[in-house]
């Protein structure tokens, strides 16, 4: 049996960067896995990547929406410079994707339980959130978590997340202290799994108050997918979520949900995103968006990254200051077990909803804190920003 956390074996390391075949910019957000393993990761926002694995890699393959899937010998002795193609999307007149967009979705909500696994799995997950203000970073903290779910044919099964190995680093400057606190946190891949909890869009009730667009089909993972856009009608006490869903065509799995909350409302939009404030700060919701990723593999689809935006102004109603704030927390799954290896998290070794991670890390120091881990590449402005607040401290 394996025992879980012994990451030291992930000594084979391929670095990279991957770009846009033919304008050059780099690309973000990619998920890489090294075929035939369970090991993945995504580019960060600078295209750059590096994954790591416990045997000599021998191919490491690319994906992203839009652009056709590449498939490259993995090379560990220099950088990899990788370039995409967008993907060409034809169709002949029989395969013209039509028909009611509610009943599509229907029948893709009634396949989650055929497309998604059906029985308990543990993951291994890399989280990042980062907190800007004014576009300079004040807050960055991260984690390696693991992440336990029941079988997606049990709704009420206890899903769990907790926390193996965390660090952080803040900015000392008491102006940039902000006890403002928006809903989010390393449970978001436990909470915010639509597919599997079937909240919000994806449930019988939800869906009468949307009207449903289909919009122009796209390619991923070189393979068709349906795309629905979703715009909501009801007139609410709540914040309304604005949202495209992407299904595949054969298989009717979805692959890909973006989320956004209407902002029409400051009122109905700070409700649902603020969780609590001091009684002199004034609260500006600006934007909270979701995007997660679906991946299909041994022929179940399995979340695979997730990402959360929270965007606000804040000031004190004494003072005539105020400041825009940005915080990002993304994850995402680098490494899957099965059967026997699976085990679950323990209720007094999870990580709650209303826990914050900046209460269980380790200072910022080592610089072979993650040695050994699978981990979301960090930027060139973020490891600028690391060693502005370093020296601070």
């Amino acid at each position: 049996m394996l025992a879980y956390g012994q990451t030291d074996s992930l000594r084979y390391v391929v670095r990279g960067t991957v770009r846009d075949a033919s304008g050059g910019k780099p690309l973000a957000y990619v998920s890489v896995t090294l075929p035939g393993t369970h090991f993945a990761t995504v580019t960060n926002q600078d295209g750059s990547f590096v994954i790591k694995s416990d045997i000599p890699p021998r191919f490491v393959s690319f994906s992203l929406l839009g652009y056709k899937v590449l498939t490259v010998p993995a090379d560990r002795d220099q950088m990899m410079r990788v370039s995409m193609n967008r993907g060409e999307f034809t169709l002949d007149p029989a395969q013209i994707i039509s028909g009611d967009p509610l009943t599509i979705l229907r029948e893709a909500i009634y396949k989650i339980s055929e497309n998604c696994p059906s029985e308990p799995e543990l993951f291994e997950c890399f989280y990042r959130e980062t907190a800007q203000k004014r576009g300079r970073f004040i807050y960055v903290s991260e984690a390696v978590t693991k992440m336990y779910k029941t079988s997606f044919r049990n709704l009420f099964g206890r899903d769990r997340t907790a926390v193996e190995k965390s660090r952080l680093l803040t900015s000392p400057r008491r102006s940039d202290t902000l006890a403002v606190k928006v809903i989010g946190g390393p449970t978001q891949a436990v909470d915010l799994d639509l597919v599997k909890s079937r909240a919000m869009i994806l449930n019988e009730t939800d869906l009468e108050d949307y009207m449903l667009e289909m919009m122009d089909p796209i390619m991923l993972d070189d393979r068709r997918q349906i795309v629905i856009k979703l715009t909501p009608t009801l007139v609410s006490d709540f914040a309304q979520q604005h949202g495209v869903v992407y299904i595949d065509q054969e298989t009717m799995s979805f692959t890909r949900i973006e989320m956004s909350l209407d902002m029409s409302n400051p009122d109905k939009a700070t409700r649902v995103m603020l969780v609590k404030k001091p009684a002199d700060i004034r609260f500006r919701p600006r934007e909270m968006s979701l995007l997660l990723n679906y991946k299909r593999e041994d022929g179940k689809s399995r979340l695979s990254y997730v990402r959360t935006v929270f965007r606000f102004n804040c000031g004190t109603r004494r003072q005539l200051w105020n400041a825009d704030y940005t915080a990002i927390a993304e994850m995402v799954v680098t490494n899957r077990f099965n059967g026997v290896d699976a085990v679950p998290i323990d209720r007094l070794e999870s990580f709650r909803s209303n826990e914050s991670l900046a209460d269980k890390t380790q200072v910022y120091a080592d610089p072979d804190f993650w040695k050994g881990y699978n981990i979301i590449e960090p930027t060139e402005s973020l490891e600028h920003a690391l060693g502005h607040l370093r020296k601070e401290e």
